[in-house]
């Protein structure tokens, strides 16, 4: 009997899954063919269908990442500093699922230095997230919730901020849990607000 369009659907369904699985326990470093098909309980030979190259396998895991990553559910924060809190904590390992998600990121960050194709759109990922800050920012500047001064500057220093304190949280979930995750960032929000203008370029 033919396989079906839905069959397919079904098995490529699968396939994400041990994909996801296997990232999420061994990062990028462990995430080979014979890994995702023992994941899987299939054999390499099913899987050179979908990934005839260890390449097209990393391709296919970066993608899988970045659907993930913008299909979880976000804080909803219309305008104002609310907004760019609401922002940075979505990038924070606060949850199991949002710790998974940082863990594989972080794990692909190698896999992407190696490659210069790669470097380019993370660079670009990166860049994309800084302007959608700065946006946020300079609306809570118009706002009168932040000083006046170069918005994407400060996108650029929370941006920072936050990144680094993910990767604190992934090293030692014990001295960095949600709960002190979100006092630091809401003591460096409260200095934004307080402390002096960046100044304009």
């Amino acid at each position: 009997m033919a396989r079906t369009k839905g069959d397919h659907e079904a098995r490529r369904r699968d396939v994400s899954e041990a994909v996801w699985r296997v990232l999420a326990a061994h990062g990028f470093g462990g995430l080979t063919l014979r890994a995702v098909a023992t994941e899987l309980g299939a054999t390499t030979g099913l899987l050179t269908h979908y990934f005839p190259a260890k390449r097209d396998l990393v391709a296919y895991a970066l993608d899988l990442l970045e659907s993930r990553t913008l299909a979880r559910r976000r804080r909803v924060a219309e305008q104002g500093l609310p907004a760019v809190r609401a922002a940075l904590l979505d990038i924070l390992p606060l949850t199991p699922e949002a710790t998974v998600s940082n863990r594989v990121w972080v794990s692909s960050w190698d896999t992407a230095l190696a490659d210069p194709g790669l470097s380019e759109d993370y660079a670009g990922k990166y860049a994309r997230g800084r302007d959608k800050l700065r946006d946020l920012v300079a609306g809570a500047q118009r706002l009168g919730e932040l000083p006046p001064g170069d918005p994407a500057r400060v996108a650029a220093g929370a941006q920072s901020f936050v990144l680094g304190l993910v990767v604190q949280a992934l090293f030692n979930p014990e001295a960095f849990p949600p709960a002190r995750q979100t006092e630091l960032l809401d003591d460096y929000l409260a200095g934004l607000a307080a402390g002096p203008a960046y100044s304009e370029p």
